[in-house]
């Protein structure tokens, strides 16, 4: 069967096409950049979707069907020469251009009437203008073209000047040119085709286009450049190239490259090393399918069904002398511009009868091979010389499954622009060459390649271990498997790259995934028609054959098997349900919100407040039907949140011990439980508000109380169980400024609203610290004289003679916390009538003594005092203070202790609201410590070594700094340990870096300026 006749065999098989969805572009923005591989990889995968992907190869026959289309793929260098797009339309899309007696593969003899026809070449050359098209009047096209072609694929070399330093310097691509070519490209193609892929690396650019029948066929296009011009890497040589797939079942890759120039051996192995480069550095980016399944982490070349590679290769004849070979061609050229001549030197030669007859039915045509003054005889003497050929034979470029049509056109390269058949004339007279090469390569060609390496090498390692035994002893060489990498594997059994000049068959393969495949070259020849640049382009049309995906299908059967495996997965896979404990109410004050919203999916633990706990219970049943391992997991981290499975403010308590930990590398969940088929397990959910951090940012409306925890199940899909609730704001954590405006009623009668700088001033002090001061002095007295009255003798001890420090230090045996901890409520109670403004005495058990009750007040109070923003002496006042303090240290002044607490007070009254704040707290501390040494004091002028001295347990005290005198001395330790606690609750120092001994001199000056106003009887 003739070409012609298969390819119109393989045209009438095209099926419709299903629609599906159109392919994103890619594109290079950098000249020899890499494509973006930042995708999941294989490892990503699940076993059941593996699973599901072996299911669905093992069905493809069920959503696949046969395509066929054709491919036409076309190279030209442009040589950067003005007017040559204006002939891209004629040669490349309507086929014109080639002259059919020095044509290729697939161009058949013309007709007489396409020779009346077509314009002469003398006449074509003679009106050669760079403004318009060059291509010959009357040229009815020798290829296939419009739209007989499915896809377009062309390679443009030179679109700019690369010998331009200004150019391949620059560091960006201008799209301005390739523009105007696309621009005349998409004038003279069919309505409907579309682009698919553009790339263009400076002077390189390549461009496909697809039918409208095709287009939606064409997946996964990835484009990128490898640069390998001046040092390795610029864009004035390298290649283009672009992968596409066609029906999510062949990978085609495109390259249009530009190799390094030159005729001596310098530069020959310049372009091997140019070829090394391309294939080594192109990377496309990963191959998704329909079902947004990534298929690999990127691909290289190599991994395609059918590769193309392209465009200037710039293998020269070599081995010849130029002006022979020139010699050799313009006997073939020169009757281009005798129409008459060539007819009937054709008739006379071409033919040769068998017969003594004149009928031309009669003739036998003589066979181009056996005509010594053919063409073809004159190719076949010249291709033995052809570089390109030698390093394919040799292994050193190409020779990895790469193969060519038969070459019977005349060489590319070079012509005299605005000539069809004249080679170089110029000084430098170039040797003609098949500079402009079309290579393709098969999946199939690239595996026996493959092959035979594996071979050879296993054949050269058995070689070497047979000599290491000692077999390579005189007469014994004749049975070794001796390697030659030189000579061996060219017995014939390979030879993918032989100057084939037989009609090229079609190739089955089978695809990366199992699919079958088939090519088949149909044409291969040049345009020698076309005068506007000194190459001739070229061109090639192959059909391919291919099983496409029928998308439509391939979901259809995709949902069947999901279903299939989910519910046999569904069926051995641990499940829980959770279940939330309703609050219907509580017994908490009518006007606090404490009933959840019953329309929300979680715990709603309703109005919280500062140190209140709330608590909500949830219950964990086994809903599957094999045992179930859970745990909470780490949250997803929000800014400025707390790492790991709960806020700060929440706790999770289980009625049931956790497993315990057998294996390592488990630290993800906490607590893991392990429950049998219907077995449940109970959980408290605990929120108590106590850092002022916290309470600072839910005022300030930066933090809420908004949270999801993850409940994991090993091998099981995750929980989410929301949490919310509403704060009550605090008078905790705001400045002095701001409490001063708050109106009588407290915080909470704001209803959230942040006092203005406007807001009128209400109170000297803050209300706050005056009603906290004012019931600790009332309830101390009342305990003062509840203990005189109960005391059973003079020898009882109230508990300030035996804590120097109270009531703000606690030395209860159980600890601070657990202290706080039992009087939880109270403490709660009585914060929540300090934001509303309501009397502390109802915020009491009626079991708590007086001492307990000053107790609670006074954490209270220095509770409150520690959360101001702002202190109580500013940070710019101390500052200040510090400075003046310094200062009389340097000098040694020794002022007495009034000039002393002045200069303090000059100081302090910059800012009012904090120096009445300051005093109204000086007073209060002294009347506190008054009442404790005047009750139960020893005589006046007991002796200190007679008297139990109280701890001191904030204050370290040297015993020999206290006075002798026993009342004395207890008051300067209750004094000492007061300015101690104060200094930190009542003064605000920022430092971002501190040595622990700065740290300590400035802990030592807080202390000495209240000891100034505390330590002198008032």
């Amino acid at each position: 069967m003739s070409t012609a006749s298969r390819s119109g065999s393989v045209r009438s098989s095209h099926t419709t096409r299903s629609s599906i969805n159109t392919t994103e572009r890619l594109e290079a923005l950098i000249p020899g950049a890499f494509p973006d591989l930042r995708s999941p990889s294989q490892a990503s995968l699940t076993t059941q979707q593996v699973s599901l992907q072996q299911i669905l190869y093992g069905r493809r026959a069920e959503y696949t069907r046969p395509r066929n289309v054709r491919i036409k793929i076309g190279s030209w260098n442009v040589a950067s020469n003005k007017g040559t797009e204006q002939d891209i339309g004629a040669w490349f899309v309507k086929g014109k251009g080639v002259d059919k007696t020095l044509a290729g593969l697939g161009v058949s003899e013309p007709s007489r009437k396409e020779q009346k026809q077509k314009e002469t070449v003398d006449d074509q050359e003679s009106r050669f203008d760079k403004h318009a098209p060059s291509v010959p009047y009357g040229d009815l096209g020798s290829v296939p073209g419009d739209d007989e072609i499915d896809l377009y694929v062309l390679g443009l070399q030179e679109i700019v000047d690369i010998t331009s330093a200004a150019e391949a310097l620059k560091p960006y691509t201008d799209p301005t040119v390739a523009n105007k070519w696309k621009a005349s490209l998409e004038a003279a193609l069919p309505k409907g085709y579309q682009i698919v892929a553009e790339q263009q690396l400076l002077g390189l650019w390549l461009v496909i286009y697809a039918s409208p029948v095709l287009f939606p066929q064409v997946k996964n296009v990835s484009t990128t450049s490898v640069g390998t011009g001046l040092m390795g890497y610029m864009a004035n040589k390298g290649a283009v190239t672009a992968r596409i797939v066609l029906g999510e079942t062949t990978r085609l890759v495109f390259i249009n490259s530009h190799l390094g120039a030159g005729a001596d051996r310098a530069a020959l192995e310049r372009r091997i090393w140019d070829v090394a480069q391309i294939t080594q550095r192109t990377r496309f980016a990963p191959i998704v399918d329909s079902m947004g399944t990534s298929q690999n982490q990127g691909e290289g070349l190599g991994d395609e069904e059918f590769a193309f590679w392209f465009g200037d290769l710039n293998f020269r004849i070599d081995g010849m002398p130029g002006d022979d070979v020139r010699r050799l061609l313009t006997v073939h050229t020169i009757d281009m511009d005798k129409e008459e001549k060539r007819s009937s030197s054709s008739d006379d030669s071409a033919y040769a009868t068998t017969e003594s007859s004149d009928d031309v039915e009669d003739a036998v045509p003589l066979p181009p091979e056996l005509d010594p003054a053919s063409l073809q005889t004159t190719i076949s003497c010249l291709l033995p010389h052809d570089e390109l050929h030698r390093q394919m034979k040799s292994g050193k470029a190409f020779h990895d499954g790469w193969e060519e049509g038969p070459i019977r056109f005349l060489p590319t390269y070079k012509y005299d622009v605005g000539k069809a058949g004249v080679f170089d004339s110029s000084e430098k007279a170039r040797c003609p060459s098949w500079c402009d090469r079309i290579l393709y390569r098969t999946r199939a060609s690239k595996q026996r390649y493959d092959q035979k390496v594996k071979e050879d090498a296993e054949t050269r390692k058995r070689d070497e271990e047979m000599k290491k035994l000692g077999m390579d002893m005189p007469g014994t060489n004749d049975v070794l498997f001796d390697y030659d990498p030189e000579t061996d594997g060219d017995n014939g059994d390979y030879d993918e790259n032989g100057d084939n000049q037989q009609d090229p068959e079609p190739e089955l393969i089978k695809t990366k995934d199992g699919f079958s495949d088939e090519l088949l070259l149909e044409y291969y020849t040049n345009h020698m028609r076309v005068l506007s640049s000194d190459h001739k382009p070229l061109d090639a049309v192959f059909s391919l054959t291919f099983d496409a995906v029928v998308p439509d299908l391939k979901a259809a059967i995709y949902s069947e098997v999901a279903r299939e495996l989910d519910r046999q997965e569904n069926e051995g896979r641990p499940s829980i349900a959770v279940v939330v404990e309703r609050a219907t109410g509580s017994s908490s004050p009518s006007n606090e919100r404490n009933a959840t919203d019953s329309s929300f999916d979680g715990v709603d633990f309703g109005d919280v407040k500062f140190a209140k706990s709330k608590r909500r219970n949830i219950a964990i049943a086994n809903t599957g039907r094999v045992p179930a391992t859970f745990g909470f997991a780490d949250r997803p981290i929000k800014e400025d949140q707390d790492s790991g499975p709960f806020p700060s403010w929440l706790s999770v308590t289980f009625d049931k011990e956790p497993d315990a930990r057998s294996k390592s590398g488990q630290d993800d969940i906490q607590q893991r439980h392990t429950l049998q088929p219907a077995e449940v397990i109970n959980a408290e959910l605990k929120l108590k508000l106590k850092d002022v951090g916290s309470v600072r940012n839910l005022n300030n409306e930066t933090q809420g109380l908004d949270e999801v925890l993850v409940i994991r199940v090993e091998n099981g899909r995750d929980h989410f169980l929301p949490l919310k609730g509403h704060w009550q704001p605090s008078a905790l954590a705001r400045t002095v400024d701001k409490l001063i405006k708050i109106p009588e009623g407290g915080i909470r009668k704001l209803q959230h609203q942040v006092p203005s700088a406007s807001e009128t001033v209400k109170w000297s002090v803050p209300r706050e610290i005056f009603r906290l001061t004012e019931a600790i002095e009332d309830l101390t007295e009342r305990a003062l004289a509840e203990w005189e009255m109960t005391k059973a003798s003079d020898d009882d001890r109230a508990p300030w003679m035996d804590n120097a420090g109270w009531p703000f230090v606690k030395t209860h045996a159980q600890g601070t916390v657990a202290w706080q901890d039992e009087h939880e409520d109270e403490l709660a109670a009585l914060y929540d009538a300090l934001d509303t403004d309501s009397p502390f005495t109802p915020a009491f058990e009626p079991s708590t003594s007086a001492p307990e009750r000053v107790e609670l007040l006074a954490t209270v109070l220095v509770t409150f005092l520690t959360s101001l923003e702002d202190g109580v002496i500013t940070n710019e006042l101390w500052k200040h203070l510090e400075y003046k303090i310094a200062t009389q240290e340097r000098s040694r002044q020794s002022l007495d202790r009034d000039d002393q607490k002045m200069s303090i007070l000059e100081i302090m009254a910059a800012q009012p609201p904090h120096n009445a704040t300051f005093l109204l707290l000086l007073s209060f501390l002294q009347n506190l410590i008054t009442q404790m040494t005047n009750t139960n004091a020893p005589a006046p002028d007991a002796p200190r070594k007679s008297v139990e001295m109280p701890s001191s347990p904030q204050a370290k005290v040297r015993r020999r700094t206290l006075s002798k005198v026993a009342g004395e001395a207890v008051r300067q330790l209750v004094v000492r340990n007061y300015c101690v606690v104060f200094a930190d609750a009542m003064f605000k120092f920022e430092a971002k870096r501190e040595k622990e001994k700065d740290r300590a001199t400035r802990k030592a000056r807080m202390i000495r300026v209240l000891d100034l106003f505390l330590g002198e009887k008032g």
